[in-house]
């Protein structure tokens, strides 16, 4: 089984959300989060409302039993929109979320290379960086 094959079990079955529907999401409350580099982030900009956590510490922040995880994560009904710069490493984190007990989780299909490309805006920093 290769990368391909694992990505391919990541998505199946889950709803992967476009610009249009993570804009949605944003604005019914959704957790947005941000899991680009420091330096993909200057380089691209900041994602409007989103919490910046580092991907080696995803699931311990968003775990709502865990004794590292930030204010936001309030159960297993928090609805949560994973990015990423194209949207792969996003969609396995967003699968290893639903492993977790946060069968909301879904990402950003094509990253945010496709808010980008869709003319959407991106912010100026700070970011909202919580590990």
């Amino acid at each position: 089984m290769g990368v391909d094959d694992v990505l391919a079990a990541a998505r199946a079955g889950v709803e992967r959300y476009d610009p249009t529907a993570t804009a949605a999401a944003l604005e019914r409350g959704a957790l947005v989060v941000d899991t680009r580099t420091e330096r993909q982030r200057r380089e691209q900009g900041e994602f409007p409302g989103a919490v910046v956590i580092d991907r080696t510490v995803l699931e311990w922040r968003l775990d709502p039993t865990s004794s590292a995880r930030i204010p936001e994560a309030t159960g297993p009904d928090l609805e949560v929109v994973v990015l990423c710069r194209q949207g792969y490493s996003s969609s396995l984190a967003a699968a290893s979320l639903r492993a977790v007990g946060l069968p909301r989780a879904t990402d950003l299909a094509g990253g945010v290379e496709a808010w980008i490309a869709e003319g959407r805006p991106m912010v100026p920093g700070p970011a909202d960086v919580r590990g």
